[in-house]
């Protein structure tokens, strides 16, 4: 029966040490080839928290699952915040450009319920609502009107 490792690892620079060394040791893994596996699926995340799950099998064989973080630590790693707006109606923390939102919806595509690309950035705008976070200017409600309107079709088909 596989036995199942999941924690939190800083992305790219998961260490040897807690959580994953205490965790991995008793399973008779080759700890550095799981660090090293780890950082490499997860270099896209770097400075991001990123839940990763590790099986592993009798024959004390490995497989790494990756998730990703919220959608709400995508947009604020991508425009270097440290935090959201504390009154989002009012006060906007920054500007996302369209092929940021596309970027993020990327990253995030199999955990999002768009099947197409411009779907997806419809669901990335609904984050930038709750991050106090405008997109290409614009409201994020605006943006997912003229996104619905076509005015994205060439960026975004």
């Amino acid at each position: 029966m596989a036995d199942t490792v999941e924690a939190l690892v800083d992305g790219g620079k998961a260490t040897a040490g807690p959580p994953l060394g205490p965790a991995l040791g008793p399973k008779g893994v080759k700890i550095n080839e799981v660090i090293a596996a780890i950082n490499e699926k997860t270099k896209a995340f770097e400075g991001m928290k990123v839940p990763v799950k590790i099986i592993i099998d009798e024959n004390k064989n490995f497989e790494i699952k990756v998730g990703t973080p919220p959608m709400s630590a995508l947009i604020k790693g991508e425009l270097g915040l440290a935090s959201g707006s504390s009154n989002t109606r009012t006060t906007k923390v920054g500007d996302l450009t369209v092929e940021q939102a596309k970027k993020i919806a990327e990253m995030k595509r199999y955990d999002l319920l768009g099947a197409t690309v411009k779907a997806r950035v419809l669901e990335v705008a609904g984050n930038c609502v709750c991050v106090g976070v405008t997109i290409d200017g614009k409201d994020p409600k605006v943006f997912q009107a003229d996104v619905k309107s076509g005015a994205y079709d060439s960026v975004l088909c």
